[in-house]
């Protein structure tokens, strides 16, 4: 792929340097050779290879560690909406209620990611990730607090929420500069492949435990236990010596408001490997994102071959397990490369088995495609994500990151609209089923616009040497 036009119908392999000023003054010069490259299909020298060593992140012995810490607290995360989800329905029964829980969730991600990413920037990353899990914690012991007075009311229910949303999106910046501080450029991939595994398997843990406290201990002992969730991440910042900035040594001076922090969406446009990413991302997000989520129940009784409530836990084992498996197959097997063309066709297999999930009444295969397309998202994700962590310049990387995760986790949101409203109208299958296909077309589209800059370039190139 060509660093200049960012495209895959140059050199498959990803050049991840970073879009520094020295580049930026030689950007001519540094067209031609990515040409020249093309036609002999080497990547650029500074690239990581393209086969590193297998589950190499593991074998580091500082991000080892932060790999079972994440997916311990991301499965307290998923603990926390299974036990305050019920007893709010309980409590309220308000169908409104229940759409603002998804809003609050990731409406912060859309609103503050780059904000979170600027701090990243600019502090301890460590510190960071350990006021993320200390607002965790202290939502959950609110919550326990508001059970058992038995004064949970809907304001300060929203209030939870929207803090709740908050952290998360507070932890995402600092940990992908964290990662690759741990284990350096040439195995981030991996560190980003796994550590999505690792968030995958907290995801697929956390409705299982979760039930298993609300029912065994309750809401309240439950709700507090899972505190301790968190506990293990928030002493592993304190024990390791990395801060995100300590391979790089750079660390940004320049204080940056959360409106300035904005402004980063403008220089990200500049660049087409960044933006194609991002906008990859926003889509899968905004048409797919948490809408699975959203209609299982629904598509769980009138699935046949099971009962409404076997086909709901086989439909969300099966969810969850395609992050897991996708996970471990790419980092075991290489299979996908860092590339622009890797990411569509991902976003594209990922987009075509929701489609054709939406349409199936047989859970012996709506549980395949569900896994299917859990591979196709997890490969299309840890893609983008490490594309664009190589190529953001470094004194601003945290908030490349964060307008990453404004497409990635922000545009979930639209999922509420593109399916859970639309459904209201037409029905849960046909709305996820159309808005699927509105993701493929999509991605399509925006595949046929990079080909056509790509040829575009390539001839602005030939009349130069000419």
């Amino acid at each position: 792929m060509c660093a200049a036009c960012g495209v895959p119908t140059h050199i498959p392999v990803l050049e991840p340097e970073p879009a520094t000023a020295q580049a930026n003054t030689a950007q001519a010069n540094t067209a031609q050779a990515n040409t020249a490259q093309a036609n002999t299909g080497q990547p650029e020298t500074g690239a990581p290879p393209a086969r590193s060593v297998k589950f190499a992140a593991l074998r580091n012995a500082s991000c080892r560690p932060y790999l079972g810490g994440a997916a311990l607290a991301m499965m307290a995360d998923n603990v926390e909406h299974v036990i305050t989800y019920w007893v709010i329905w309980e409590k309220f029964h308000s169908p409104a209620l229940t759409g603002f829980e998804v809003i609050s969730h990731w409406l912060p991600f859309l609103l503050l990611s780059p904000y979170f990413g600027a701090l990243a920037d600019r502090y301890d990353c460590r510190k960071l990730i350990q006021a993320s899990q200390a607002l965790f914690m202290a939502v959950s012991l609110t919550w326990g607090i508001l059970f058992l007075t038995n004064t949970l009311t809907v304001w300060n229910a929203c209030i939870l929420l929207i803090l709740h949303g908050m952290a998360g999106a507070l932890w995402a910046p600092p940990e992908q500069l964290l990662l690759e501080d741990f284990v350096g450029v040439e195995d981030l991939p991996s560190a980003i492949r796994l550590n999505s595994t690792a968030r995958s398997l907290g995801i697929l843990a956390g409705p299982v435990v979760g039930s298993a406290l609300l029912l065994g201990l309750g809401p309240v002992r439950g709700i507090w236990v899972n505190i301790a969730f968190y506990l293990p991440l928030t002493i592993l910042m304190a024990r390791t010596r990395f801060t995100g900035h300590t391979r790089s040594g750079i660390v940004a001076r320049e204080r940056v408001s959360a409106l300035a922090a904005v402004t980063v969406f403008r220089e990200v446009s500049r660049d087409r490997v960044l933006a194609s990413m991002i906008i990859l991302a926003g889509l899968g997000s905004f048409f797919a994102g948490s809408a699975l989520q959203v209609v299982m129940p629904e598509i769980a009784a009138t699935t046949t071959g099971l009962s409404s409530g076997a086909a709901y836990g086989v439909l969300l084992f099966a969810n969850g397990l395609g992050g897991v498996l996708g996970g471990l197959i790419l980092e075991g097997t290489g299979w996908v490369r860092l590339s622009v063309r890797s990411a569509l066709i991902s976003t594209l297999v990922y987009g075509a088995a929701t489609v054709f999930f939406a349409v199936s009444h047989d859970y012996l295969i709506a549980a395949p495609l569900l896994i299917v397309g859990g591979v196709a998202n997890l490969a299309a994700l840890s893609i983008t994500q490490t594309v664009v962590q190589l190529r953001a310049p470094r004194e601003k990387k945290g908030q490349v990151i964060g307008v990453y995760g404004v497409g990635a986790n922000g545009m979930r949101i639209g999922s509420g609209f593109t399916v859970g409203l639309f459904g209201a109208v037409v029905g849960l299958r046909t709305a996820l089923g159309l808005s699927a296909t509105a993701l493929v077309v999509c991605v399509l589209i925006l595949a046929a616009y990079l080909a056509v800059i790509a040829r575009r370039d390539r001839l602005n190139t030939a009349q130069l040497r000419g």
